[in-house]
């Protein structure tokens, strides 16, 4: 069994890193989170033309045709480069989304604008912070119409549409908003990562339509946060693996008492620890990827791991590296704090590390129980 990516995976990667180091380096996050952009308009575009928002996206919608596998190779990219675009948000929620439950019309209409980047798609769940799942929502879709609050929306104030998790008359559904809309309004949030943008949505009486069967709206999100998670965490692991570059950098150019401060123990001990932690992460994310692209039965879980094992690593290597850069990590000059706000984003995006813990003891236990 060969477990090495093939030459043309390979070659994706290798032009996807060349690109962002040359057209998104952290130089340019930092432009758009000092700055009122709610995310790169001109990377988003750049991106759209090399065809990324269209790689999973089928050939009959206009799009690449690729598969997750590649997609995945893409989001470790963006995640190391720390791009200030709305890939989450649009790629691996929203298109997701419809491929997953969109009826033709919705593909039709929707697909090839997401695939061109003409259009940013985003996924509305949570109603207050720190909300980790659909239970208590609120939201309601009563015949073609919807109302609720949704907060905080991931790039919510950028999108051309919303898959809006809400409750009908049988049952939990997934419903599709267009924005702008009569009766939505939109307000801009506060981020502890301005380089990525949230929102607070408010419908009241949102023209709304189902996406998906109504009645089956959690077991729809369940699968879509699944998928989500697996590639989002591939962007963590991208980031994690940037900071440790970075910092085992700084140690080796860094001297106190007439040596490079990465020669202590101490500070050797910590790199090491954080280099398994990181490729502990990127086992796991390799095993969601491949549950991903063949929609295998152990996706579920697969995707526990995936989120737990990355979502740890950039934790971790977020602070260590801020700890490592000693007194000027803690400066606004140097880019430590550009990782630990994106490491603090991701790990609450799609629910909490501990959320997905529970989910894995869950999964787990149901298997052993059938068993």
């Amino acid at each position: 069994m060969n477990f090495d990516f093939t030459d043309d995976q390979k070659m994706l990667k290798e032009t996807a890193a060349s690109f962002l180091h040359e057209h998104a380096p952290l130089a340019h996050c930092r432009a758009i989170l000092e700055s009122d952009e709610s995310y790169s308009a001109r990377l988003w575009k750049q991106i759209a033309e090399l065809g990324w928002q269209a790689t999973a996206i089928p050939e009959e919608y206009g799009a690449a045709g690729f598969g997750r596998l590649e997609l995945a190779m893409l989001a470790e990219e963006v995640g190391r480069a720390l791009a200030p675009i709305p890939f989450v948000s649009s790629v691996y929620l929203a298109t997701e989304a419809l491929l997953l439950a969109g009826s033709d019309a919705q593909k039709k209409r929707w697909l090839p604008k997401l695939a061109s980047g003409d259009a940013i798609g985003a996924f509305a769940l949570a109603e207050r912070p720190g909300q980790n799942g659909y239970t208590g929502v609120t939201a309601a879709l009563d015949g073609g119409s919807l109302s609720g609050v949704k907060v905080p929306v991931v790039d919510g104030d950028i999108a051309d549409f919303v898959v809006v998790a809400a409750v009908a008359g049988d049952g939990p559904t997934l419903a599709l908003v267009e924005l702008p809309s009569p009766g939505a309004t939109v307000t801009r949030l506060e981020s502890f990562d301005p380089s990525r943008s949230m929102a607070r949505i408010e419908f009241s009486g949102v023209p709304a339509e189902p996406l998906g069967a109504v009645g089956q709206g959690r077991a729809l999100a369940g699968r879509l946060l699944d998928r989500a998670a697996v590639l989002l965490a591939f962007e963590q692991v991208g980031a994690a693996t940037r900071a440790l570059e970075i910092t085992k950098q700084y140690t080796l150019e860094r001297f106190a008492f007439g040596r490079p401060i990465g020669s202590f123990q101490a500070v050797k001990h910590c790199l090491a620890d954080r280099w398994c932690d990181i490729e502990i992460g990127r086992s796991n994310c390799y095993y969601g990827a491949w549950a991903l692209e063949h929609d295998a039965p152990e996706l579920g879980a697969a995707a526990c791991l995936s989120r737990i094992g990355a979502s740890e690593a950039l934790d971790r290597m977020a602070t260590d590296m801020i700890q490592l850069h000693g007194g000027v990590g803690f400066t606004w000059e140097f880019d430590c704090h550009l990782f630990y706000r994106r490491a603090k984003l991701l790990s609450t995006m799609l629910g909490t590390t501990a959320s997905w813990k529970h989910k894995l003891v869950e999964r787990v236990s149901a298997v052993e129980e059938a068993a």
